[in-house]
């Protein structure tokens, strides 16, 4: 069969960008905690709103993301993605006060919600089965791309901020009030997402449930470069959409599939109560504590840890199986907790140094990105039977996110009371979720579909 692979390229771009701007919404935050929670005089709570807010809008915005997409397009959906992004980083940098900023942030939020549902339905929809894992794994890698770039940012845009006795915009932006700077730079990605969604096509599977079959095979022949096999593919996808069982909530019910959710359910949202988000929302702030020189500098290392470690993630997830995976990374996850909760705890009286933080940071970060991090959403994909594989994917994900916000509204609480406390308190949430994983989950490694389902019934 003949490739189009410059246009296949060109679609995976897109839909990495999409990913970049997931990642760098979520991370650019890290960097300006400190310095808004100072400007408005926040306390702790209210630093974690700040926080949480956006995350807030990333609930509705999953909520919504799926029924949108189906009305809409795919296509479409993302260009409001993209606009809520480009309004969220635009209205941050010029807010004039704090209930402006959490407004924007919140606006910023549901674009993550939508964005991080829609695009990888897209990427499944319109990529050629021979590309299809590729590229749906590189999604993943996109969003730690966007996590560095945004560390990047705010390194930068930190290290060159100061004292300035203009009072314009600009000047305010990279000197005074410098978290402008920061949350404004997302207008960049935001605006090449913006720009470029126009150029791609709509997703050929979509196109087909509304009727238009004739422009979906005129799509699948430039992906696959053969007429006869976009034929061939458009008549598959009008089979299987004919033969689809939409399911019913009812169906969530029955013995096997409730336990099935619940378990999804609980390993989603226990995910976020193991330290990843409070690591990524305030690690600058924990190295500040900590006493580090430059902290902004350490969250860069803990991005490109991030990175590289998801390149790894993704040659080896089928070769060494999910669940050993996560029993490795998770049980290197605890070590690392407990150290640095015994850093903050006793550090001075064993003489610890920075740079046994630090070690131990980055290592909590490789084992989390090659386990848990790298396998939440494979896994909850393959885990439930497709007849019911939709709604329980969209009450995994809104556990996910309650987590989230959950996570990013009390770090900061948490932090003011005992900062190895909290780590201890993370330490401790990996065991639950190893026991899950344990008694409850399968291996789904080299299965079929039809054998996991057989596993839960």
């Amino acid at each position: 069969m003949k490739k189009t692979p410059a246009y296949v390229l060109f679609i995976a771009f897109v839909a990495a960008l999409g990913g970049i701007l997931f990642g760098y919404d979520t991370a650019v935050i890290s960097g300006t905690t400190e310095i808004v929670g100072r400007q408005f005089g926040l306390s702790d709570l209210n630093v974690g709103w700040y926080v949480g807010c956006a995350l807030i809008g990333s609930i509705f915005g999953v909520t919504v993301a799926g029924s949108l997409s189906d009305y809409l397009g795919r296509k479409l959906t993302m260009f409001i993605s993209a606009v809520l992004f480009s309004v969220s980083a635009i209205g941050c940098a010029v807010c004039g006060g704090f209930s402006a900023l959490v407004a924007y942030r919140i606006i910023g939020g549901i674009g993550i919600g939508v964005v991080s549902i829609v695009s990888p339905i897209y990427i499944s929809e319109i990529s050629p089965a021979s590309h299809r894992g590729r590229l749906v794994s590189l999604y993943q890698l996109a969003v730690t791309v966007g996590f560095l770039l945004a560390y990047l940012a705010n390194w930068l845009i930190d290290r060159n901020a100061g004292a300035s006795a203009d009072a314009s915009l600009w000047a305010r932006m990279f000197n005074s009030e410098s978290w402008r700077g920061m949350l404004g730079s997302e207008t960049v990605p935001a605006l090449l997402f913006l720009l470029i969604i126009p150029f791609i096509p709509e997703s050929p599977r979509w196109l087909i449930t509304r009727g238009r079959a004739g422009k979906a095979t005129s799509i699948l022949t430039r992906i696959y470069g053969d007429p006869d096999e976009a034929e061939r593919q458009a008549g598959l996808t009008s089979e299987s959409l004919r033969n689809e069982n939409k399911g019913e909530w009812k169906a969530l019910l029955s013995r096997g599939m409730l336990i099935a959710v619940l378990a999804g359910s609980a390993i989603a949202i226990l995910g976020q109560f193991m330290g990843v988000n409070a690591v990524l929302y305030y690690g600058p702030k924990i190295f500040q504590d900590a006493g580090f020189d430059n902290p902004m500098f350490s969250t860069v290392l803990v991005g490109v840890v991030n990175m590289l470690t998801t390149v790894l993630a993704v040659f080896i997830i089928d070769r060494v199986g999910r669940k050993k995976l996560i029993y490795w990374g998770v049980s290197g996850m605890i070590v690392c907790l407990l150290c640095i909760g015994i850093y903050f705890a006793w550090g001075d009286a064993l003489s610890l140094g920075n740079g046994f933080l630090l070690s131990f940071f980055l290592a909590y970060v490789f084992c989390c990105a090659i386990s848990i991090s790298a396998i939440v959403f494979v896994l909850l994909s393959e885990m439930y039977p497709n007849r019911v594989r939709g709604r329980a994917m969209s009450i995994a994900g809104l556990a996910l996110w309650v987590g989230t916000y959950l996570i990013g509204q009390l770090t900061p609480v948490l932090l003011g009371w005992s900062p190895a406390g909290t780590f201890f308190i993370f330490a401790a949430m990996c065991v639950p979720y190893m026991l899950i994983m344990w008694k409850v989950i399968p291996e789904t490694t080299g299965k079929t579909l039809e054998e996991i389902e057989e596993y839960w019934n």
